[in-house]
């Protein structure tokens, strides 16, 4: 039932912006001039999308998340929204795109949706809402009683400046006419190698922690540490594909002379790094792996697959 539950909420949470937007697209005037609220909307496509975000998602996601003491819905949303975002810009009636770039930059984001979407399910055994963000049930018992107003700018208002930013060349993909050439095709090859990367790096973590969750189920000590596949060139191949990913986006908005967008990938980057080490410090309390994954540390890259180090026992780390 509660599974029920939370798939109807995930399917009308969205409801208010969409409904909104459709009305928008029926009605909006043919002349700018008009003083109405959709003429203001016809004249700010950026704003907009900014407003929709703040009301849909920092707010209904927010009260939603405090209803339920439990902020799952981003989590889900963030490998939702970014399609919702190059839809919505690919269709506002200011859009101005070359045909091609606009339709391989859906489809990359589609692509790339799927696939984020599918491995979230599959790790959370497709129970929608089950749990929150680790990091988030860590800072609640963190910030105790102060967590409902503060979840407000650390889960969701952030998220806003991080989904906004990163997806800023689907903006400037539509806001461009210039033809397609050979630099879209080399940013296309590089999001269709960050995406793959991503799905087999995550297919690997996925059937290693399913094996190690049999051993312990039957008694038997889990594996310490996954170090195989593309795990044996990167502690953390799944973050580089997701970079490689987002970096190759931002290639479309510097082709089109926007080369000011890499602030969007350049913050996301930045905030990942800060998870990785969040992630390694979880993994070194541990104890039954604390030594092996010491030890990975120290012959394995970080992000960048690369080949292993002979192992001096030192911590020194590359990247």
């Amino acid at each position: 039932m509660g599974n029920l539950k939370n798939i109807a909420i995930a399917i009308l949470v969205p409801l208010p912006s969409i409904l909104f937007y459709l009305s928008f697209l029926h009605h909006h005037p043919s002349s700018t001039s008009s003083a109405s609220l959709y003429s203001w909307c016809y004249n700010h496509p950026f704003l907009l999308a900014n407003l929709l975000f703040f009301f849909n998602v920092d707010l209904l996601f927010w009260l939603v998340g405090l209803l339920q003491s439990n902020n799952w819905l981003i989590d889900l949303y963030w490998t939702v929204i970014p399609v919702m975002l190059v839809h919505y810009y690919a269709s506002h009636p200011l859009a101005s795109a070359d045909a091609a770039r606009s339709a391989v930059a859906i489809a990359l984001t589609w692509v790339w949706s799927v696939r984020l979407t599918h491995n979230y399910l599959r790790r959370e055994r497709w129970e929608w809402g089950a749990r929150e963000d680790w990091r988030f049930g860590e800072m609640r018992k963190e910030y105790g009683r102060s967590w409902w107003w503060i979840s407000f700018f650390a889960v969701f208002l952030s998220q806003q400046v991080f989904l906004i930013g990163i997806c800023l060349p689907m903006y400037a993909i539509h806001s461009s006419n210039e033809p397609w050439n050979i630099r879209d095709f080399i940013a296309t090859i590089i999001c269709i190698a960050g995406i793959m990367i991503a799905y087999f790096a995550d297919t690997q973590l996925h059937n290693f922690v399913t094996k190690s969750q049999a051993l312990r189920e039957v008694g038997e000590k889990p594996i310490a540490n996954l170090d195989e596949g593309l795990w044996r060139y990167s502690r953390h191949p799944n973050y580089f594909g997701e970079q490689l990913w987002w970096w190759g986006l931002y290639l479309f908005a510097w082709n089109l002379g926007q080369k000011w967008m890499f602030v969007g990938p350049l913050v996301n980057s930045s905030c990942l790094a800060y998870v990785t080490v969040l992630v390694e410090t979880r993994m070194l309390k541990r104890e039954y792996r604390r030594e092996a994954y010491r030890q990975y540390q120290r012959m394995t890259s970080v992000w960048i697959p690369w080949f292993k180090r002979a192992d001096k026992g030192t911590k020194e780390k590359s990247i």
